[in-house]
């Protein structure tokens, strides 16, 4: 199967290195040149990346095509391309609706995934949307893929692939307060780096009995954990990081 990479920015980045460290069997990926320090790592890394001349070429030597640019780039250069019926669009661009794209490529085999840089390792969920047999072979190789049949429906994961940012500077500041108190910038790291990582591996093994009964559990009358909890819904931490939520789904939407 040939797979072909319109956009080389961070996310088609990962997914091709996933590729490589799945058991996927791939006979060539054909990539875009737009970003030329990415793609020439790639190829000088995988022979069995080619850089193409112009996104045309992609097309034309892919069976499997993924869009990996910016909505607005997107609308812009799908219109001009040409694209076999035959050929399977995964569209990896959150704003562009399944309708509009169809119109912009004139082909209906096309499904939408939310991976995140982390597919890179095989690891987080997969949302693929509809459902699509070849999409769901290769990307199931990477990590866990929920198909969706409702795209609507799957604007709201859309929305929540949104908070990674926001998780890393959580992390971030955290590292800095250790450091501001005297502890050695390696440590800190390595620590909180640790200590979030336990904690999700956490929330995964005890993931049946909810999310609800990890707050209650991980708290004590008076203790630590229910001060800082308490001083942040005080704050309208968790309200504000709620809305925000909200404001990138209308977005999504619309």
């Amino acid at each position: 199967m040939n797979l072909g990479f319109i956009g080389t920015g961070k996310i088609a980045s990962s997914i091709i290195y996933g590729i490589f460290k799945s058991k996927l069997k791939i006979n060539k990926i054909y990539i875009s040149s737009r970003n030329v320090n990415i793609a020439k790592k790639l190829s000088g890394k995988f022979s069995k990346v080619k850089v193409c001349k112009n996104n045309q070429e992609i097309i034309n030597n892919s069976k499997v095509i993924f869009l990996s640019v910016t909505p607005n780039v997107g609308k812009k250069i799908l219109k001009k391309l040409i694209f076999d019926k035959n050929k399977i669009i995964i569209s990896l661009i959150s704003t562009l609706k399944i309708k509009e794209l169809k119109k912009l490529t004139n082909c209906n085999k096309i499904c939408k995934a939310i991976p995140l840089p982390f597919i890179e390792n095989k690891l987080g969920p997969i949302i693929l949307s509809p459902k699509n047999r070849i999409a769901n072979k290769i990307l199931s190789k990477l990590g866990n893929v929920i198909e969706i049949n409702n795209e609507k429906i799957s604007y709201s994961f859309w929305s929540t692939s949104s908070i990674m940012a926001a998780y890393y500077e959580l992390l971030n500041l955290t590292t800095k307060w250790l450091v501001k108190k005297k502890i050695k910038q390696k440590t800190a790291i390595n620590y909180i780096s640790e200590l979030f990582l336990a904690l999700s591996k956490d929330a995964v093994l005890k993931k049946t009995i909810g999310f609800n009964k990890l707050v209650a559990d991980s708290q004590t009358p008076g203790g630590l954990n229910m001060q800082v909890l308490n001083e942040l819904k005080k704050g309208k931490f968790y309200d504000k990081f709620l809305k925000s939520l909200d404001n990138v789904h209308r977005r999504i939407k619309h």
